[in-house]
């Protein structure tokens, strides 16, 4: 009898099964994976959470499951973010970050960051600039400039910093670029990556209409405050207080959302830093009638140049209906990654999901068993116990985070190049990563520091 086909688990489901550990891993809060850590009083960070109400509130969690101290809690929607106000009775209450840095001082060590992306610079670098240690969601910021200034910052107020993209810190990144620089499947010259995901969260085309709409903002919502640096647009409830993604006056789209996620092992692995090139085709999007929310699929190439260690790599980004290509050697029996990535080398190929590269494994199978067991390669990178641990951890040791700033937002920038290419699409646009300019278009340049609402420059 061959038990595999009768448990219902193939041969290579056998060998690349640990996506579903993976998700597990990036789903659950730190109470739940571990308990709380035994950490002396005197052990404990004061943190204070900064946009609660989504995957802010998830932030915090971990970070209250590690044993640490939530003493504040800052969100402009007292609805919205009720029910992780209610979950921490103690935590002192704020609608404006300011106020709540002002009025409690010394007493935060550490915030953080869970609004919507186009807040994220003007708060970390408040933040920093008192001297509080930064967690701040993906993507870092909202445009190419202020990505630059909160690195900056970070190095000017030698504070401890994290993005947000939690796979990071998971063993299966490490396991893919041990592979890489274990010559597994040899000089890497291309990688195809995507994300299908919530189609209709992304692209709001259908409601552009809408946008006409009058709507009186809700009770209990600081609009204003939620606009921050944003340009002034009447309320509406396609972005607040949850949708604002699919806008890009606020979110990033998918790949803003996706990028330091899925691409996240190939870039670290790679060593991949700035493209100098980068070409968007979106289909029949129309960047002057539709411009205000994401294509409804995109397909983004960057070249990134040789280095010392490996050749040039062509990164190809797919998402929406535009989806990766499957090869003509793949497996017929296995899927292609919805959101994933696959890593083209001159022997073979990586393929894993989102997230730190859940279920990653090589191809041909031949290699997966050359690599993997007592034949895999060395640990060259420390294993840690979780996103929120790594960043804690090191505040309280006095070393950096592994998606510290110098990390995280150069890749957060390869997304915000991508967003620029879009409104180009179908033009090469010529990066000087140096000069933080493009060297061929005039036009693209306004994008790369674009202005902020009065009051509200960092």
């Amino acid at each position: 009898m061959n038990k595999n086909k009768s448990s219902g688990i193939n041969r290579r489901q056998f060998l690349y099964g640990t996506g579903a550990s993976v998700a597990l891993f990036n789903i659950l809060p730190g109470s739940l994976l571990r308990g709380a850590e035994r950490i002396a009083p005197n052990g404990k960070l004061n943190v204070a959470g900064i946009g609660i109400g989504s995957r802010g509130g998830a932030d915090v969690s971990e970070v209250a499951g590690l044993g640490h101290n939530i003493v504040a809690l800052c969100d402009v929607d007292d609805n919205y973010a009720a029910k992780e106000f209610a979950k921490y009775p103690d935590a002192k209450r704020f609608k404006d970050y300011r106020v709540m840095l002002d009025k409690m001082g010394k007493g935060i060590d550490a915030v953080v960051i869970g609004t919507p992306d186009h807040t994220h610079a003007i708060i970390a670098l408040e933040a920093m600039r008192r001297g509080k240690h930064v967690y701040c969601e993906k993507p870092l910021a909202h445009s190419v400039a202020d990505v630059r200034k909160l690195m900056a910052a970070a190095h000017k107020y030698k504070v401890v910093t994290q993005l947000g993209n939690q796979g990071h810190s998971s063993d299966t990144i490490r396991r893919v670029c041990e592979w890489i620089w274990a010559g597994a499947i040899g000089q890497v010259h291309t990688v195809h990556a995507g994300c299908d995901a919530f189609k209709n969260v992304y692209c709001q085309i259908p409601n552009l209409p809408k946008l006409n709409e009058s709507h009186e903002v809700p009770k209990g919502l600081d609009y204003d405050l939620w606009l921050g640096p944003a340009e002034f647009r009447p309320y509406s409830p396609l972005w607040v207080p949850w949708n604002w993604r699919g806008w890009m006056p606020f979110g990033g789209g998918v790949i803003g959302d996706w990028i330091c996620h899925v691409v996240d092992p190939a870039y670290w692995a790679l060593e991949l830093d700035a493209p100098t090139t980068v070409v968007a085709e979106v289909g029949d999007f129309d960047v002057v009638k539709q411009g205000l929310t994401y294509p409804a699929g995109t397909r983004i190439t960057f070249e990134f140049p040789a280095t010392k260690k490996r050749g040039p790599v062509k990164l190809v980004w797919h998402d929406g209906n535009t989806t990766i290509p499957k090869p003509a050697d793949f497996p017929a029996d296995e899927k292609i990654p919805g959101t994933g990535a696959i890593l083209f080398g001159d022997k073979g190929m990586i393929v894993h999901g989102s997230h730190g590269g859940g279920n990653c494994h090589l191809l041909p199978e031949n290699l997966m068993e050359q690599h993997s067991g007592k034949n895999a390669p060395a640990e060259k990178i420390p294993r840690v116990k979780g996103h929120a641990w790594d960043w804690a951890e090191a505040i309280r040791t006095g070393r950096q985070a592994g998606s510290n700033f110098d990390y995280g937002g150069p890749l957060t920038q390869v997304a915000l190049l991508g967003l620029i290419a879009i409104r180009f699409h179908s033009q090469t646009l010529k990066w000087d990563d140096k000069a933080a300019r493009f060297t061929n278009h005039r036009a693209a340049n306004a994008f790369v520091s674009p202005p902020s609402r009065r009051g509200w420059k960092l």
